[in-house]
């Protein structure tokens, strides 16, 4: 089986995907406003990472602009705007990789940190370890030098009444909403990247800890593969190892990327029971953004062409 570059990008140009996770969204539970400030928010995540794209940056340079913009955009549940857990706290986790070296590196239970992906990366770069949890993560990324703010910066009024609802209605889980966000590049230099950054579900477990944070699971990239960011019910994106495994099927199998991404996503997660999506984007510029929810936010951009963003799974 040979891998379909239909539309790949052409020979050393770049192509970026990012998400703002997965979930059973229905067409009418958002207003014209919101949907225009989410399309905005992807739109702009899209934009930063082009910008450092061209003016020679690296893949991973460009996942980390892309997610601090997604981090810090409260619509989305990751840093500013994140989901509660179960004691009223937020809780971040985040992880990284570079595809040219396997580098990687993670974050989980940050809780005083303003920019995890930016922790996830320090981990990567600045440690002898890939993932370092809790006080250890924040007390590490704080000695490197990286912004530190209370918790309460983190926190919504928006996230406050959903916990209290939750709470209210003895909820598990919520599974309208899983609001992890993600980025995805290629590079001008072929060189693939992955990030992902999350607070994971809402009234979770204080300590939980979903796929977001899990090199293999949330997060994966290999240049002679392709890069992977997930979106969706933690415990069963671990489970499948859904990154890895894509990037596996391309590498081993020759499998087009989207089948790949199908293959995990609509198949072997649905059979467990899981709920959520992927973005992905291979070495020859293909890109697949693929879910077993009715929307996921999400958006993708190739170089000389105009970006495109979507929410439900119809948008195209």
């Amino acid at each position: 089986m040979t891998a379909n570059i239909a539309n790949a990008a052409p020979q050393g140009r770049y192509a970026i995907a990012v998400h703002g996770g997965a979930g059973r969204y229905d067409y009418n539970q958002f207003t014209d406003e919101q949907k225009a400030a989410y399309h905005a928010g992807l739109r702009e995540a899209l934009l930063t990472a082009k910008q450092v794209l061209e003016a020679n940056g690296t893949a991973v340079d460009a996942v980390q602009a892309a997610a601090i913009k997604l981090e810090n955009n409260p619509l989305f549940n990751a840093g500013k705007g994140a989901v509660l857990n179960s004691a009223g706290e937020v809780e971040l986790d985040s992880s990284i990789m570079d595809g040219k070296t396997l580098a990687a590196g993670a974050v989980a239970g940050l809780k005083t940190t303003k920019s995890p992906i930016t922790a996830a990366r320090t981990v990567m770069e600045k440690s002898e370890h890939v993932m370092l949890q809790g006080a250890g993560a924040d007390a590490f990324a704080k000695a490197q030098g990286l912004e530190q703010v209370p918790n309460s910066y983190f926190i919504t009024p928006e996230r406050k009444k959903q916990l209290e609802n939750a709470q209210a209605s003895k909820e598990k889980v919520n599974l309208s909403k899983f609001g992890t966000i993600g980025v995805v590049v290629l590079d001008r230099y072929g060189n693939l990247a992955a990030g992902t950054s999350t607070g994971g579900l809402t009234n979770k477990q204080w300590g939980r800890v979903g796929d977001s944070p899990i090199i293999g699971a949330g997060t994966y990239a290999d240049n002679n593969s392709c890069a992977v960011s997930a979106t969706g019910h933690g415990e069963y994106f671990i489970r499948a190892t859904v990154a890895r495994t894509i990037c596996a099927l391309v590498e081993f199998k020759g499998m087009p990327l989207q089948e790949a991404a199908e293959f995990v996503v609509k198949d072997k997660l649905v059979k467990m029971g899981g709920e959520g999506g992927v973005i992905a984007v291979d070495a020859h510029g293909n890109i697949a953004l693929v879910m077993n929810t009715p929307g996921m936010f999400r958006g993708s951009l190739k170089e000389g062409e105009e970006p495109f963003t979507g929410i439900l799974a119809g948008d195209k």
